[in-house]
C-alpha cells in the first residue's frame, strides 16, 4: 500500500509539471516565471527549493553525533543567507530586471567576469543536485525493500524530475514546489505530534537533547575552533547569495515588495520546519534507543526512514515519505533549472548571441538534460554524506562571486580590475588549501579564500587601473 501511494504522489507530481508547462510561452516564462508570481508562490519556492534531502536526512543525522555546533552550516547558514537576500540584496536585483546572475556580472564588470562567475555558479550545484539524487535512490530502495537498488532509484529519481522540469520549466517549479510545500508542512506537523506521543511528551524530548548538550553552538573558545565556527557559518550564509537559484526566486516575484516579504517568510519556514526533522530524530532516540545507535554504526541517515517504517502505522509511513520526496524533488527540480539558465545564457550566447527566444528554449531544454546527465553520473561516484555535498556546493560560490556581487551592489569604485584580481585570489588561495587541508590546519579553506577575495577587490580597485575594459556602472538602489 505505502508503494501504491508513492506511485499516486509521483504521478500528481508529474501531472502538475507538466500542466505548467502549458504556461510556458517564450523563454522569460521558462526561466522566471515571467516576473508574474504572487507572494505564496514565492515564499513557497523559497522555502520548498532549499528544504530539500540534507533538511530531513542529512540534518538531523549530523545532529545526533554533533549537536547545532554540526549543523551550522544548515540550516542556520542557510536561514542568514536567506534573511541577508531579503533585507539588502532583493531590491536592487529587483530593480535590474535581468534574467541571470551572470547578467549582472556582465553589465556591472564584463563578459570576462561574466564567463568566470557563471561557471563558478554552474560547478556549485553540482553537489546539491547530486545530493538530492542520492537521497532519492535512497528512499526508493528503502520503499522497495531491496528490490531497487540505490543506483537504480537515482535514475529513476532523475528521471521523474527531469520530465516534468524540462517541460515546464521555472512554472513547473512554481506549481509543484507550492504543493510540495504543502506535504512537508502536513506530514512532518503529523510526525511531530506522533512522536511526542510516543517520548512522553515533546517537553522531555527538548529537555533531554539540552541536557546532552546538543544545543551548543561553540564547544570550544579556542581561537582555531572559533575560526572554524565562522568558516562554516559563513559558506552557506554567503557563498549562497550569488547562486541563480536564489535570483530566479527574486526575479520571479511581480512586484519589489513581494521579491523582498517572500523571501524573508521562506526563510523563517525554511529554519522553522528544519527543527521538526531534528526533533523527530531525537524523539526516536528516546522511543527506540537501539534501532538509533545501530544505525548510527551504519548510517545515520537511515534512522528516521527506518524508524518510521518499523515503528508506525501506514499513515505515518505515507505522510514521512511524502514529504520526505517532496522536498528532495521540490529541491531537485529548482536546482536544474538554475544551472541550465545560467549556461545558455551567460556561456552559451557569447557564440550565439543572436539566439531567438525559440533557440533560447530549446538550448536551455538540452542543457537540462546535460545536466541531469552530469550530476547523475557524480551522485553515483560520489562517496560524500548528503550534508557534505550540501555544504561543499557553496564553497566555489563563496571565493569566486560574493565579493564582486556585494562590491559591485553596494561600492561604486569597485572595477572590473578588482573583480577579476578578487576571483583569482579567491579561486587561487582557496584550492591549494583545500587539496592539503587537514583537520589541524588553522584556516578553514573556504575562509582564507574569502578574505583574501575581498582584499583582491579592495587592492584591485583602489590601484591604477593597467588595462582599459568595458564597465556598465550598476547604480546603488
Amino acid at each position: 500500500m505505502l508503494v501504491w501511494f508513492v506511485v499516486l504522489y509521483l504521478a500528481v507530481t508529474v501531472g502538475i509539471g507538466l500542466y505548467a508547462s502549458t504556461r510556458v510561452h517564450n523563454a522569460k516564462d521558462f526561466a522566471a516565471g515571467g516576473r508574474s508570481m504572487p507572494f505564496h508562490i514565492v515564499a513557497a519556492m523559497v522555502f520548498a527549493t532549499w528544504f530539500g534531502s540534507e533538511a530531513v536526512l542529512g540534518i538531523p543525522s549530523t545532529f545526533i553525533e554533533e549537536g547545532f555546533a554540526g549543523i551550522v552550516e544548515d540550516p542556520f547558514g542557510s536561514f542568514g543567507c536567506l534573511m541577508l537576500v531579503g533585507i539588502f540584496f532583493a531590491r536592487p536585483l529587483y530593480r535590474l530586471n535581468l534574467l541571470t546572475m551572470g547578467d549582472f556580472f556582465r553589465q556591472r564588470y564584463g563578459s570576462t567576469v561574466e564567463v568566470i562567475t557563471s561557471i563558478a555558479i554552474m560547478l556549485s550545484y553540482l553537489g546539491w543536485i547530486a545530493a538530492q539524487l542520492t537521497a532519492l535512490g535512497v528512499v526508493f530502495n528503502v520503499l522497495s525493500d531491496g528490490s531497487i537498488s540505490t543506483t537504480q532509484g537515482m535514475l529513476i529519481g532523475s528521471a521523474i524530475v527531469l520530465v516534468y522540469t524540462l517541460f515546464g520549466g521555472m512554472w513547473s517549479v512554481a506549481l509543484t514546489d507550492f504543493f510540495q510545500m504543502t506535504i512537508i508542512a502536513g506530514g512532518l506537523i503529523y510526525l511531530v505530534v506522533l512522536f511526542s506521543g510516543m517520548a512522553g511528551g515533546a517537553d522531555k524530548v527538548i529537555a533531554k537533547a539540552a541536557s546532552d548538550g546538543k544545543f551548543t553552538f561553540i564547544t570550544s573558545t579556542e581561537p582555531r575552533d572559533i575560526v572554524a565556527f565562522i568558516g562554516a557559518a559563513v559558506t552557506m550564509m554567503l557563498g549562497s547569495i550569488p547562486q541563480q537559484d536564489v535570483f530566479q526566486r527574486v526575479m520571479s516575484a511581480k512586484s519589489e515588495k513581494i521579491a523582498v516579504r517572500a523571501t524573508l517568510v521562506g526563510g523563517v519556514f525554511y529554519l522553522v520546519f528544519c527543527m521538526l526533522p531534528i526533533f523527530l530524530i531525537y524523539a526516536a532516540s528516546m522511543i527506540k534507543p537501539e534501532l538509533v545507535q545501530h544505525w548510527l554504526a551504519e548510517d545515520a541517515q537511515m534512522i528516521l526512514p527506518r524508524m518510521i517504517l518499523e515503528e508506525t502505522p501506514l499513515f505515518a509511513q505515507v505522510m514521512f515519505f511524502g514529504a520526505l520526496l517532496s522536498a528532495i524533488m521540490s529541491t531537485a527540480s529548482g536546482t536544474l533549472l538554475a544551472p541550465s539558465v545560467i549556461f545558455v545564457e551567460n556561456i552559451f550566447k557569447q557564440f550565439r548571441p543572436k539566439m531567438s527566444d525559440r533557440e533560447f528554449l530549446l538550448a536551455t531544454r538540452a542543457a537540462i538534460l546535460v545536466c541531469a546527465f552530469g550530476t547523475t553520473l557524480f551522485a553515483l561516484y560520489s562517496d560524500a554524506s548528503i550534508y557534505e555535498m550540501v555544504g561543499n556546493a557553496y564553497k566555489v560560490t563563496l571565493v569566486s562571486a560574493v565579493v564582486p556581487l556585494a562590491a559591485g551592489l553596494f561600492w561604486k569604485r569597485a572595477t572590473t580590475q578588482g573583480a577579476l584580481l578578487a576571483i583569482l585570489l579567491g579561486v587561487g588561495s582557496w584550492i591549494p588549501l583545500e587539496l592539503s587541508y587537514s583537520d589541524d590546519a588553522f584556516w578553514p579553506p573556504q575562509l582564507a579564500g574569502l578574505l583574501l577575495s575581498a582584499l583582491g577587490m579592495l587592492l584591485g580597485s583602489l590601484t591604477p587601473q593597467r588595462f582599459a575594459v568595458r564597465q556598465l556602472q550598476v547604480q546603488r538602489a
